[in-house]
């Protein structure tokens, strides 16, 4: 069995529709485990997928929001005189949002 198939069993065991990109998700735990810590992989895709569910995110918004979480990875405890890691503000306070469930989301990603 592959890692797909694996997928897409435990999908059916939890009743729930879902399409992940292995090939991302071991990209952003590898990335995790690298720079944060060892256990920080598999939490950090736990929690991406909490808050990609919480905001019914599509394939692409889930995409954006690993692409915040590596780069806040990429630049967790770095040396000194290396620069910040650039996470926009607006995106930070979006995935702080996602902890609010009354507020819902358009179609482009912003608070209604």
């Amino acid at each position: 069995m592959n890692l797909h198939d694996w997928i897409d069993e435990v999908c059916d065991l939890l009743d729930i529709e879902s399409e992940a990109d292995e090939g991302l998700l071991s990209d952003l735990a590898e990335r995790a485990v690298a720079n944060v810590h060892a256990a920080a992989g598999p939490v950090t895709a736990f929690l991406v997928g909490v808050a990609a569910g919480a905001a019914e995110a599509d394939p692409e918004r889930v995409e954006r929001m690993v692409e915040r979480v590596q780069a806040l990875a990429d630049g967790w405890d770095r040396p000194a005189g290396e620069p910040e890691a650039e996470i926009d503000d607006v995106e930070v306070e979006e995935l702080a949002a996602v902890d609010q469930p009354a507020e819902e989301y358009d179609d482009e990603d912003s608070l209604v």
